[in-house]
């Protein structure tokens, strides 16, 4: 997804649930949990709790149990998407200035390969607020469980009718 506002944890919420409804809920029918694999910085990362709290109402939302499990610092480039996805985009993109989000959108839809990968590109247009804080309760109240091994990385937000 691509957006026209900032990069948020709202933002990266919304993706993860058009990305469901669009087409997580066809490929992957019957299932309750979905594994997110996550840098650790960013609008979605391994310390904020306005993403773990977004994180949760999406849970919450979908009735799935989302595991998170993040790359350390500096660790992204052993994100699966790094190898499959992105070199592709950047070819499609080669020597482009993308000078708009739908120009951004144009080009990167023209990424396919000869093993059959296709990118699917929607843009949401919506206004993002930055600056957002979790609730004060929150950290009290939250039903993400947290893994024993590398609890800072490894998480699960829990579907419930907090």
């Amino acid at each position: 997804h691509l957006n026209t506002s900032c990069d948020t944890s709202e933002f990266a919420c919304e993706s993860i649930e058009l990305w469901w409804r669009e087409q997580g809920q066809v490929d992957y029918n019957n299932v309750g949990d979905l594994l997110m694999l996550c840098d650790g910085g960013g609008s979605n990362s391994a310390s904020s709790y306005l993403f773990k709290e977004d994180l949760q109402a999406l849970s919450n939302r979908l009735n799935l149990r989302i595991r998170i499990a993040h790359y350390p610092s500096y660790c992204s480039k052993y994100n699966p998407i790094e190898h499959r996805v992105f070199p592709h985009i950047t070819r499609a993109c080669k020597g482009v200035p993308l000078e708009s989000v739908e120009m951004a959108k144009h080009y990167t839809e023209k990424t396919e390969t000869t093993k059959g990968l296709k990118v699917v590109v929607r843009i949401i247009d919506k206004v993002f607020e930055t600056g957002r804080k979790y609730a004060t309760d929150f950290k009290k109240n939250m039903a993400i469980q947290f893994d024993k091994f590398l609890p800072k990385w490894n998480y699960v937000a829990m579907p419930c009718t907090c």
